[in-house]
């Protein structure tokens, strides 16, 4: 049953808020509405969640055709964990905290496997929001492949950051969570969040410093 509202949420002409509720309401508030019932308040976190969290599930699990049902995954305890749900922090730290720990076991689960793609070719690129197979008509043949080198490079370099220093990469560059929402995700202080992230961003440096 959980399964078939989540399909209905996703499905391409499924209900939302209302635009003016959406505008006035905080993520919480609007959580708060899936707590008493409201079918339309899920939709919405759905369809504003679902393409984040699908690209962070694809960092973490290296898997792009994992990624998919990870996220699926994650909207469905999110679902299930309605009740229970209290507005006490941002509801993005308490949604990241769900997906966090299903990649993390998830990646522990398969770390004997090896990944089916590392690299989504077809994922937009964050800086410029064109995919790595569609030609970029401002770049020569060059540029796009120093751009194409550059990116593949930061990426797997990111993989291979220790666990905690990729979660925390991968929630700050590319989720645009703050260093509280971050700390609180991983239960850590504000101070070991930045210093973990400072030796990451450090270790990547040093690591793509041809790239800089």
């Amino acid at each position: 049953m959980d399964r078939g509202i989540l399909m209905a949420a996703m499905a391409p002409g499924a209900a939302g808020l209302a635009p003016t509720v959406a505008e006035t309401s905080s993520d919480a508030q609007v959580m708060l509405r899936v707590k008493a019932g409201d079918q339309s308040a899920f939709d919405y976190l759905v369809k504003k969640y679902r393409r984040p969290l699908v690209g962070f599930m694809c960092r973490m699990a290296r898997n792009t055709a994992a990624a998919e049902d990870l996220a699926q995954e994650v909207f469905l305890r999110v679902y299930r964990s309605r009740e229970s749900y209290e507005a006490s922090a941002k509801f993005t730290t308490w949604l990241y905290r769900i997906a966090t720990n299903l990649a993390v076991n998830h990646a522990r689960d398969t770390r004997h496997e090896r990944p089916e793609v590392t690299v989504s070719l077809d994922e937009a690129d964050d800086d410029t929001g064109t995919t790595l197979e569609l030609p970029d008509g401002s770049l020569t043949a060059e540029q796009a492949m120093v751009r194409r080198e550059r990116l593949l490079a930061i990426r797997s370099k990111v993989e291979a950051l220790p666990e905690r220093q990729r979660l925390a990469v991968v929630m700050h560059k590319y989720q645009q969570l703050d260093y509280k929402q971050i700390a609180d995700v991983l239960k850590l202080s504000e101070s070991a969040t930045k210093s973990l992230l400072f030796r990451a961003y450090e270790t990547l440096r040093e690591q793509l410093k041809e790239f800089i």
